[in-house]
């Protein structure tokens, strides 16, 4: 499915400045698989498709780190905003929303916006790429605590991790 917000210009700017493997636990493959699973969220959450989508691609777009790094997310946050109206336009609240979203995500919270929680559990159900199943109790949303998402999202996650073994 095409993006209406991730051009190519985007990403390619997106990876000019990332400091870590672009194909690493952080990088690029998690991102993709990151906005396959924001994709199906939203269809079921309502959320906004245009923030779940940047979100994929930018919440660990500022680490420095593959290990500890609590300020990644703020800086991502606050990167998007010189990025806004030149990669991409977003409204004042769309761009609160993806700040928010992108800030907090790996703070472990499960409530607030529907949008923002949808791209919470769009990354969190990606945690199989490290070999950990996603708990519902850190899921946000309904649907992204159904055993059947949970499964689904872990089993891509094996699949991919064979496929790199192989």
């Amino acid at each position: 499915m095409p993006s209406f917000v991730l051009s190519r210009a985007l990403i390619v700017h997106i990876k000019e400045q990332f400091l870590l493997d672009w194909l690493g636990v952080h990088g690029v493959p998690h991102w993709a698989r990151v906005l396959v699973n924001a994709r199906r969220l939203a269809k079921r959450t309502g959320a906004n498709l245009r923030v779940v989508e940047l979100f994929s691609f930018f919440h660990d777009s500022q680490r420095q780190s593959e290990g500890t790094d609590p300020e990644h997310g703020p800086r991502a946050a606050q990167w998007i905003s010189s990025l806004n109206g030149r990669f991409f336009s977003l409204d004042d609240h769309e761009l609160q929303l993806l700040q928010t979203a992108c800030k907090d995500h790996s703070k472990g919270y499960t409530t607030g916006d529907i949008t923002v929680c949808t791209c919470w559990d769009a990354d969190r159900l990606n945690l199989g790429r490290v070999g950990i199943k996603p708990d519902p109790a850190f899921l946000c949303t309904q649907i992204a605590r159904d055993k059947a998402i949970i499964e689904w999202a872990f089993e891509r996650c094996i699949q991919n991790r064979r496929s790199k073994r192989h």
